[in-house]
């Protein structure tokens, strides 16, 4: 009996941990779905850098409790699973809303980012959102363009110096 308790202490402490690393957090119902599909749906967490996680309801209702966050604990009936999104918060919500555009029957319930509840639709905007990587690109794209602009003002000016010099330089000789 101790023996069970200190495993599902265990338990408690890894969904704890992982909720303490996550920048965001997506919880769904995937009643429904068949091994292949949920395995293929871990494979593209696991790809990710994400983890996507099968626990019982009430230990999970134990992490939430200890971490005095239990803004998910009212969504938690029926069969859940809980994604971990840990270095980008976009991920998770963008794996789930993709996976389940081709499998209906996973149902996205809620999620948390940056330890504020999200519904589903926050889930959905937030899975609209472009990756990180994209964003940073767009950010140093958008610095870059005016330097780019000014080297090409600053060469447009070099040049048309160096052609009134030229022409200046002509009609002397001549």
């Amino acid at each position: 009996m101790a023996d069970n308790k200190s495993a599902k202490q265990q338990i408690v402490n890894e969904i704890k941990e992982k909720l303490q690393r996550a920048a965001a957090i997506v919880l769904v119902d995937y009643r429904g779905l068949n091994v292949e599909e949920v395995t293929e749906l871990r494979r593209r967490f696991r790809e990710a850098g994400a983890d996507y996680k099968v626990y019982k309801n009430t230990l999970m209702t134990r992490a939430f409790n200890e971490l005095d966050n239990e803004s998910l604990s009212p969504y938690l009936t029926g069969p859940n699973a809980i994604a971990f999104g840990y270095d980008d918060p976009v991920i998770p919500a963008k794996i789930i809303a993709d996976f389940a555009k081709d499998h209906d029957k996973l149902e996205i319930k809620a999620g948390i980012i940056d330890g504020k509840l999200i519904d589903v639709d926050g889930v959905k905007a937030l899975a609209s959102l472009p990756s990180k990587e994209v964003l940073v690109a767009q950010v140093l794209g958008g610095l870059n363009a005016p330097v780019t602009g000014l080297v090409n003002v600053l060469q447009g000016n070099i040049r048309n110096l160096v052609y009134a010099l030229n022409a200046i330089e002509k009609q002397k000789s001549a």
